[in-house]
């Protein structure tokens, strides 16, 4: 029960104007990225790829305008597969920002120190890594589990959110070792809110703000485990 209520919580801050600049930061940055990455690869098909072929009653089809075109049908594929990774660098990124709006917002008495950019950095690139490799294994594994395969993409994704995003929220608070010992102490719950959030990670466009929303949920879900009650100003 408490996964969802922090789950909850989090949506609605989602919506505050605080965070919704957040929001609309990292999905206009990644929507960016995508928009020129299918520019670059329609120009380098265009530019490098020489020649062409004939057909019989058609003629001379140019080779590089064919997949130029054609790999505008790629961009809908790029969004099932990299949105997640993509949107995880770019919106934890503003993670940090995220918690400390949630935190003024609804526990100004048990506020944290904001980690430092670095620190940020890292953490963001290790959520990026984690979801790209299991996006990766997923995949490959596919074939030999059938329908497990969402067992295995759902459990790993929500044990490695719950681990990366509930150690962000909480080395706000105190060091890393402790830390670790509360996310063990809790890793049933953690874990729990981990797969709820995993779950929007096959949801289009909702995929793009999920790294936000753990953000704010695990904000919660540490405040909730430590014994603040939260209140709004």
């Amino acid at each position: 029960m408490m996964p969802l209520v922090a789950l909850t919580r989090g949506w609605a801050d989602l919506l505050r104007p605080r965070v919704l600049r957040l929001v609309l930061l990292g999905v206009a940055l990644t929507v960016g990225l995508f928009v020129v990455l299918q520019a670059a690869i329609f120009w380098i098909i265009r530019l490098w790829l020489p020649g062409g072929f004939t057909l019989p009653w058609i003629g001379h089809i140019q080779l590089a305008e064919v997949l130029s075109w054609g790999s505008l049908a790629l961009f809908p594929l790029m969004g099932i597969f990299l949105m997640a990774p993509v949107a995880a660098g770019f919106s934890g990124l503003f993670a940090e920002n995220v918690a400390d709006a949630v935190e003024e917002i609804h526990y100004p008495h048990n506020r944290g120190k904001s980690v430092d950019f670095l620190d940020g950095l890292l953490e963001s690139l290790a959520i990026v890594a984690a979801v790209l490799a299991v996006a990766v294994v997923s995949l490959l594994l596919t074939p030999f589990l059938g329908p497990f395969a969402p067992v295995l993409f759902f459990g790993a994704n929500g044990w490695l959110l719950g681990r990366e995003f509930f150690q962000m929220a909480a080395r706000r608070h105190m060091a890393s070792l402790p830390a670790q010992d509360l996310r063990r102490a809790y890793l049933g719950r953690i874990t729990a809110m981990g797969v709820l959030v995993a779950l929007g990670l096959v949801v289009p466009l909702v995929n793009i703000v999920v790294p936000l929303l753990a953000a704010a949920a695990f904000t919660h879900l540490f405040q909730m485990i430590s014994g603040s009650t939260g209140q709004d100003r």
